[in-house]
């Protein structure tokens, strides 16, 4: 039996739709959806932990170094036709069409608007990498330098900056755009539930609402509570590194797990407030936080900090295109360690980011939403990265500190490392820890409402205890794994959830087509 209640036209032909009914059991849930998707990560979990951590690792990263060298070409040129897919649809007629229907409102406030959907896309990411990575490049540390340019040169300073900012910037934000303006017209203009399933009614029909849709779901909650909890373990020793850093607390399994029980505590309180009570909060509190430390940074280092702007503005237009094309290149090495890897791992986390985007955009024209998702990102994101950056490198030109001294030995501590050889080292590197958690906490919230909203078949309420579930279930998987199988296990999971990229990047192909199917139903003044 199904629940008829959405129309849809293509071709001028109508057609009436619906979605599975919703059983309820306590939960409110797809059956279908939930239980398997549950099932599967149960079973995938038991089965790194019971085959052996370091052989599931091997295995799973045998797999994704497989899809990274042999399927390249194909995330290379998808990134940059998302690129070009975004930008033409800001400036064609289609951008003036309003997300939820020509009297729809935002529901939150521009400020509001943006903090979440940055927090939810990569702000933990900056965190982790905003050093480590423009210093690597610099120096050479692993795959080379991007272009094969010489290491610890003049021209190795811009090359690094403007190629982290390529990492961070239009592409992996167009890929959560495509993702996330697709789920808000299908669901907020089309009226289906918000779900990955609805954006392909268009090419899947009456079969969106079976089994077919039922996989895409379920392959989209198993992707994203895989990357949530590779992050919550990755984040655990960052900020256990961090509290060794400051206060010499002894980094060891028990305190990142004494971490990762602080954060989803955190989590599961703000989740069971829902997006207002709890996400829009925390993202804020984010933001003024993440704005202290830069522009305090940015004061301290002000020299540098200009001309290091200068310099990834200049590197990230300069070699964009350079950068962008995966043919002709000298630095084969660099480009399959860093720049496919990226494009796999932003692939693989746009049903939560994109899903979670398009839930809190209802309101904004099309051009408002690319523009925002797109530019303002990008922009904030050059700021950082060239601030934290551009110091980090200046302190290795200058053999400053211990990072400057040594170069990049520890990803998770590069960042203290640089704070340390600034003035209030310790202040800063202490508001870094509490940033390093907040953000944490936001990832896991939004991602907990995402998992939630999928395995209810496309619903926004549902019940507090639901979304709590999710939350706890990230939790629980990166504790087990980290303390039965420590840093092995959770490579292993991170490299099980960047192979779903391959997938989930055919997948945002034919999304594309089916956004522009259900784009030529409008009436509208062209």
């Amino acid at each position: 039996m199904r629940n008829k209640n959405a129309k849809f036209s293509i071709d001028n032909t109508d057609y009436t739709i619906g979605q599975d009914n919703v059983q309820k059991w306590g939960f409110d849930v797809h059956n279908t959806v939930f239980i398997v998707s549950a099932g599967l990560v149960f079973i995938f979990i038991a089965s790194i932990l019971i085959i052996n951590p370091i052989t599931s690792k091997t295995v799973l990263d045998g797999l994704k170094l497989q899809i990274i060298n042999h399927f390249d070409l194909l995330f290379m040129w998808a990134a940059n036709f998302f690129v070009l897919f975004c930008l033409v649809l800001i400036v064609t007629p289609y951008g003036k069409i309003r997300l939820g229907g020509e009297s729809a409102v935002p529901d939150y406030s521009v400020m509001s608007w943006l903090a979440m959907l940055f927090s939810a896309g990569m702000g933990i990411g900056l965190m982790f990498w905003g050093v480590a990575e423009p210093v690597a490049y610099y120096t050479g540390w692993s795959g080379g330098t991007p272009l094969n340019v010489a290491a610890y040169t003049p021209e190795a300073v811009k090359v690094a900056l403007g190629g982290t900012m390529f990492h961070w910037g239009l592409h992996p934000w167009s890929i959560y755009a495509v993702v996330a303006l697709s789920m808000a017209y299908f669901s907020f203009n089309k009226g289906l539930p918000l779900s990955m399933r609805s954006v392909f009614y268009p090419l899947l029909g009456e079969s969106t609402w079976g089994w077919p849709g039922n996989i895409i779901d379920i392959v989209a909650v198993i992707s994203t509570i895989f990357g949530l909890a590779t992050s919550l373990g990755l984040g655990a020793q960052q900020a256990a590194s961090g509290l060794h850093h400051v206060f010499g607390i002894k980094v060891n399994i028990t305190t990142q797990i004494i971490v990762i029980l602080v954060v989803t505590s955190l989590t599961a309180l703000s989740v069971m407030q829902g997006v207002n009570g709890g996400i829009k909060i925390v993202s804020n509190i984010n933001m003024i936080l993440a704005g202290i430390v830069l522009i305090f940074v940015m004061i301290v280092t002000a020299k540098v900090a200009f001309g290091s702007i200068w310099a990834t503005t200049v590197g990230y237009v300069e070699n964009i295109i350079p950068l962008s094309l995966p043919i002709h290149r000298k630095d084969i090495a660099w480009m399959h360690g860093w720049t496919v890897f990226y494009w796999a791992w932003w692939i693989s986390w746009s049903p939560f980011v994109g899903m979670f985007i398009a839930r809190i955009s209802r309101g904004r024209t099309i051009r408002q939403f690319l523009i925002a998702v797109l530019i303002i990102p990008t922009i904030v994101t050059l700021i950082w990265m060239s601030i934290f950056g551009g110091e980090a490198i200046n302190q290795i030109i200058s053999h400053v500190g211990s990072l400057g001294k040594h170069g990049l030995k520890d990803v998770p501590i590069a960042m203290f490392q640089m704070f340390d050889a600034l003035p209030f080292g310790n202040i800063l590197s202490l508001m870094a820890i509490v940033l390093v958690l907040v953000f944490f906490i936001t990832s896991s919230d939004s991602g907990s409402l995402v998992i939630d909203s999928i395995t209810s078949g496309g619903k926004i309420e549902t019940p507090a205890l639901q979304r709590v579930f999710w939350a706890c279930l990230e939790g629980a998987i990166a504790i087990a794994l980290l303390w039965i199988g420590g840093k092995n296990s959770i490579q292993a999971l991170q490299a099980a959830t960047i192979s779903t990229g391959l997938p989930f990047l055919i997948t945002l192909l034919l999304m594309c087509v089916s956004l522009i199917l259900g784009l030529r139903t409008e009436s509208f003044k062209r």
